[in-house]
């Protein structure tokens, strides 16, 4: 069967979509809420930003040949390479 998700601002519109429901045989129904995924212990948040611990199996040791000897300036990499294009 098909559905149609309507959204409304008032309580009047409600009732007038309850209405038309009953003239046309629809069905409203209230939507299903969704679970919130489970987050693993160590998680926190910083400004409303859920922050998520890395996995310290990952073995890095492979990206040391590119990162070494190439005097990167965290300053300089921010104002360089992470600027938004406007």
């Amino acid at each position: 069967m098909p559905e149609v998700t309507v959204t409304y601002k008032t309580p009047q519109a409600l009732e007038a979509l309850k209405n038309l429901s009953k003239s046309y045989d629809l069905v409203i129904s209230k939507p299903k809420t969704r679970k919130k995924a489970a987050l693993p212990k160590n998680t926190s948040t910083i400004n409303w930003v859920t922050v998520v611990p890395g996995d310290p199996s990952i073995d890095i040791s492979e990206l040391s040949d590119i990162f070494t000897g190439k005097n990167i300036d965290a300053k300089k990499l921010r104002k360089e390479a992470w600027q938004r294009n406007k």
